[in-house]
């Protein structure tokens, strides 16, 4: 099945694929996806250690991951940063956010990352949550030990990540 990332990495080495169920209507869910704006919603840890390695200068000076919605990160525009290395390429409302790695030294660690965050409802109070990850990984041959290592540390990372999104927005439907 087709998804939006596929436009956005030509022959990719790897597609990793994430996914949850998430018992929350998909306009819940999507708000807590555009809080990745603000936050990787995967180990805090990791992501104050991000952010000193690849700091952002337009990033809302928020603690990583906020437990609340923060009003006006649902106001989303082409290009906006996502997770701090990412970009917004493409979104629809209520049904997927796609984004790329945009930060260079980022590209030359970890490769080129295309991926799409897609929502497909299940019932009216019930949807899945699915990833499709591109990566073109690193060439040069410092970083090039990094294929064997990223799908394990993905797996964690996004694990968490999926976790927590789906605690805040079921925690938020059940209000």
């Amino acid at each position: 099945m087709p998804f939006p990332c596929d436009r956005y990495i030509e022959n990719s080495d790897e597609a990793y694929f994430r996914a949850i169920s998430v018992k929350a209507p998909e306009r819940i869910l999507f708000r807590w996806l555009c809080q990745l704006k603000v936050g990787s919603y995967s180990y805090d840890w990791i992501d104050r250690l991000e952010r000193m390695f690849f700091p952002v200068q337009d990033s809302i000076s928020e603690p990583p991951s906020p437990k609340q919605l923060i009003p006006g990160v649902e106001n989303l525009a082409l290009g906006q940063r996502v997770m701090g290395i990412f970009k917004l390429v493409e979104f629809e409302k209520n049904q997927h956010l796609t984004i790329v790695m945009d930060d260079e030294r980022a590209i030359d660690m970890f490769g080129n990352i295309a991926a799409s965050y897609v929502i497909f409802p299940i019932t009216e109070n019930t949807c899945r949550l699915i990833l499709k990850g591109h990566i073109q990984y690193p060439r040069n041959n410092f970083w090039s030990w990094i294929r064997y290592v990223l799908p394990w540390g993905d797996l964690v990372m996004m694990r968490q990540q999926f976790l927590r999104l789906k605690s805040l927005a079921e925690n938020q439907a059940s209000l």
